[in-house]
């Protein structure tokens, strides 16, 4: 066991009476020692049940013979932190995470893990962990939220944001959707992303996760064993068919670098390309999550996919199966969440990446979020330099139907943190607008948003993007469906442009965001610290 370097033998005389002063006695000791990584706080509304997982969790480990020790990862709500510093802050928590993981194993040799996310930022940090450590483990999440209900109709989160927009002119959210693709990737049980977080059902799984660790600890069956280039391109096309975040695109490059996977972005639309867009789910349409889970969940989706031979199904999971044995005898329950792949929403998948010479190493887009009449649009530039100033000329009434907002030094490196632009694109949203403008930017969207928000641009402005060049008034012109975002101005002028612009000063100086800027990858790879 990998705890006998903290347990075994007479040197290890010390460390066994620490465990001992810990409360465990020998036979616990004797035990694998089971890491249960718990991203529980008071903070995080989704994070309320964390505490009833952790115990079932546990239940399930010591019902196969481990002992569970549990120790703490943070955790940033995206909801509280958004429109204001604080989301600075979000993103960058993936990679705290991740090493804070990386150090708590190591430190106390943990023979196998059990992951307990539930939020935008955490899910990815800890399958990143996972990834880095590689050593047997299993994610189980608390679970979605169900959605609330006000005039008879269903609300969430992105309901709040879009009713304050609404109000000046007189959920699949990111963390759902890393849930999902757990389970595709194979390292969460099914049902991990779909089943609500107050049904007993969600206990249940808990209990069977910890028994699943242990059943990986004895078979020795690795994050790295699961996770290869095939489990990847099975998470990218049921985000595809899901019609995800866009930040499972930023999120899932991330850890293809962790689990030693190349990925070029093109792939991306090469995938959408041969990957129907089955599920319209909030905030594309007025669908809950939960009505997913009532249908069959990520399992009847893969089903329905697998049905034109878009999935790898041999795969290996944390169940000991294949994907092909854990999806047996699953069908669609209801063909309204779940369209048939005969007759899906689109042909294509519900994520795009856009290149040009606006973003010459891509931007992402959901397409499944954009009306019809936004695929393919030009117009003039309204320039900002932060997303205080676009919301401000939002709710201003400055912005006009026809434009295209652009907001930048809002990347990895600019903002720095590349924050989410839920406050703005749902400011567009309320005021009316998210038919007929248009919202770029190199920093990033919440799994929230509607209309044509197109994120990730790369390079980012403080990395010399064109980005960093536009003008107001320059006409955009975006074609989702072809997959293009080119600024119509000429190179000779946008090189006299760059011989004159002045250095944008950094928006933060000191402390650990402005560690992480001189660090940080560009988002089209992932984000990832260098």
């Amino acid at each position: 066991m990998r705890s006998d370097a903290i347990k075994k033998g007479p040197k290890k005389a010390p460390q066994r009476s620490l465990l001992k002063a810990s409360g465990l006695t020998d036979e616990e000791i004797q035990r694998p020692l089971i890491g249960i990584v718990n991203s529980q706080n008071d903070i995080i509304p989704g994070h309320i049940n964390l505490d009833k997982i952790v115990e079932a969790v546990k239940k399930g480990v010591l019902m196969s013979g481990g002992t569970p020790l549990v120790f703490p990862a943070i955790g940033v709500c995206d909801g509280l932190a958004m429109g204001h510093e604080g989301m600075k802050y979000s993103l960058v928590t993936r990679e705290l995470i991740a090493d804070s993981t990386e150090c708590m194993v190591k430190a106390h040799a943990f023979d196998a893990l059990v992951f307990i996310p539930n939020c935008d930022k955490v899910v990815p940090g800890m399958v990143m962990a996972a990834l880095r450590l590689n050593i047997p483990s299993i994610f189980v999440s608390g679970g979605p939220m169900l959605s609330g209900r006000f005039n008879d109709k269903p609300v969430s989160l992105s309901t709040m944001f879009e009713a304050v927009g609404a109000y000046e002119n007189g959920s699949m959210f990111t963390a759902n959707s890393m849930n999902c693709l757990c389970e595709v990737l194979g390292l969460g049980l099914p049902g991990n992303g779909t089943i609500p977080a107050v049904y007993s059902e969600r206990i249940r799984l808990a209990k069977t996760a910890g028994m699943a660790v242990m059943e990986l600890l004895e078979r020795d069956i690795k994050p790295r064993d699961i996770v290869n280039e095939r489990s990847i391109k099975n998470a990218l096309t049921v985000d595809m068919a899901l019609g995800c975040s866009t930040n499972s695109v930023l999120h899932l490059t991330a850890i293809c670098n962790e689990a030693k996977v190349d990925m070029n972005l093109d792939i991306i639309n090469e995938m959408s390309a041969k990957t129907p867009n089955l599920c319209k789910l909030s905030p594309a349409s007025d669908t809950p999550i939960e009505a997913l889970y009532e249908a069959g969940g990520v399992s009847a989706v893969m089903t329905e996919l697998s049905k034109k031979n878009l999935l790898d199904l041999d795969c290996i999971t944390v169940t000991g199966k294949s994907q092909r044995e854990n999806i047996a005898g699953i069908e669609p329950k209801n063909h309204d969440v779940i369209k048939s792949i005969d007759a899906p929403y689109s042909q294509t998948g519900g994520i795009a990446i856009l290149k040009g010479n606006l973003a010459m190493d891509g931007a992402v887009v959901k397409r499944s979020a954009v009306v019809p009449e936004m695929l393919k649009h030009e117009g003039p530039a309204r320039v900002f330099n932060s997303e205080e100033e676009a919301i401000e000329a939002i709710f201003g009434k400055v912005i006009k139907s026809g434009d295209v907002i652009v907001i930048r030094y809002e990347g990895p490196k600019g903002g720095p943190g590349m924050r989410e632009m839920l406050s703005s694109t749902a400011a567009v949203a309320g005021m009316g607008l998210d038919k007929s403008v248009a919202l770029i930017t190199d920093g990033r969207f919440s799994g929230a948003t509607r209309g044509a928000a197109i994120g990730h641009v790369s390079p980012e402005a403080a990395n010399g993007g064109i980005i960093g060049l536009v003008e107001d008034g320059d006409i955009i012109s975006i074609d989702i469906n072809n997959s293009k975002i080119e600024l119509n101005v000429s190179d000779e002028v946008l090189e006299e442009r760059r011989k004159n612009l002045k250095p944008v000063e950094p928006k933060i100086k000191d402390g650990y965001l402005a560690r992480y800027a001189k660090l940080v990858s560009s988002a089209s790879e992932g984000a990832i610290l260098k």
